[in-house]
């Protein structure tokens, strides 16, 4: 698990400092063509898709409120899952490397986050 999350952080971090890179040279050969009111392009780009953010997120304390609620439901499942620790011989035999508790996890706290779209998506509607 931890090789996985050190990759992740690895290619993330790559990725942000090529967007960083590949963002000055467009704005540089973007000044040196002398347009230089289409200069701050970039940052209306994203001054733009912070607004939609904003507007989508309505009701942060409600997503991350749902997502908890649901994450711990997923925890509670994968706890109602695992054998007892009295029967030690199906505790022994249990496969602790299995994925089911994470597919169990990642499901509770997705359904999280589909209550918390259709919650916001009725409340546009009326």
């Amino acid at each position: 698990m931890n090789d996985v999350l050190m990759a992740a952080v690895v290619f993330f971090a790559i990725f942000q400092i090529l967007k960083s890179f590949t963002d000055f040279l467009l704005k540089r050969k973007i000044i040196k063509a002398g347009h230089f009111e289409n200069a701050g392009i970039l940052e209306q780009k994203v001054a733009s898709s912070v607004t939609e953010n904003q507007e989508a997120n309505k009701y942060p304390s409600l997503k991350w409120g749902l997502v908890a609620f649901f994450a711990g439901i997923g925890f509670i499942i994968i706890d109602q899952l695992t054998p007892s620790v009295n029967n030690q011989e199906v505790y022994n035999n249990f496969q602790w490397n299995s994925m089911l508790p994470f597919g169990i996890e990642l499901v509770s706290i997705s359904m999280g986050f589909i209550v918390y779209f259709l919650i916001v998506n009725f409340s546009k509607k009326k």
